[in-house]
């Protein structure tokens, strides 16, 4: 599989929860109670949001 660098920010809420999104796609925002659960989840939302993005665009022309 390709390798692709997207940019994420990573917060926590007031419960200690991290939140991560991916200001690179619309809505490409997920969560988790340990980092490393967050980012398990990002990668795979990045994958879904890029899967989306791309049938979008086949989908325009």
């Amino acid at each position: 599989m390709k390798s692709i660098h997207v940019p994420i920010i990573i917060e926590t809420d007031e419960d200690g929860i991290f939140i991560v999104s991916c200001p690179q796609f619309k809505g490409c925002h997920t969560y988790g109670k340990t980092i490393d659960e967050a980012l398990v989840r990002i990668k795979e939302v990045i994958e879904l949001c890029m899967e989306d993005s791309l049938a979008d665009h086949h989908n325009t022309n």
